[in-house]
């Protein structure tokens, strides 16, 4: 039988709100081990995706945009708009003005593993979201539930 999302994701995973203090949401990676957490509204509907990569502004800092100036006036070489965002993000203090709400991809319960192992590695994501008819957050498919299944599968066969 081909093995569906889930038979191998992590049920009802640890989710984290848009308000949630930034602080208490970098304590549960760290004490979990975890290298992202959803972000749901009020009603449970997936909003976000709080990773590693979204915290690395806090420490590695922001580089302002290089520009010229000729004649008193300034001309930048990059969007500025785009040095804003990154320094929203690194003076962050809640969840939501940090995560990744951008492309959110995210699968369902009955789709078979390996089309969302497949969706994985193409999109080059580390976690999927699972979500209900309803869009409500189910389940969490990430590499490591895929690698402790492949190893389990491995076991079997021997």
């Amino acid at each position: 039988m081909t093995p569906t999302v889930a038979d191998v994701m992590t049920r009802d995973p640890i989710v984290v709100k848009p308000e949630t203090p930034l602080n208490e949401a970098i304590r549960i990676l760290a004490d979990q081990h975890f290298s992202g957490l959803p972000v749901v509204d009020q009603g449970g509907k997936l909003v976000g995706i709080l990773s590693e990569a979204d915290l690395m502004w806090r420490e590695a800092g922001v580089t302002p945009p290089p520009y010229v100036t000729i004649l008193d006036s300034v001309i930048y070489l990059e969007n500025p708009a785009k040095y804003e965002r990154e320094l929203h993000k690194a003076l962050g203090q809640t969840v939501g003005e940090v995560m990744s709400q951008k492309h959110l991809i995210t699968t369902q319960a009955d789709k078979p593993l390996r089309e969302a192992a497949q969706l994985m590695h193409e999109r080059t994501v580390h976690r999927l979201p699972v979500l209900d008819a309803a869009g409500q957050v189910i389940g969490i498919l990430t590499r490591g539930d895929i690698v402790r299944h492949m190893a389990a599968s491995a076991g079997q066969s021997e």
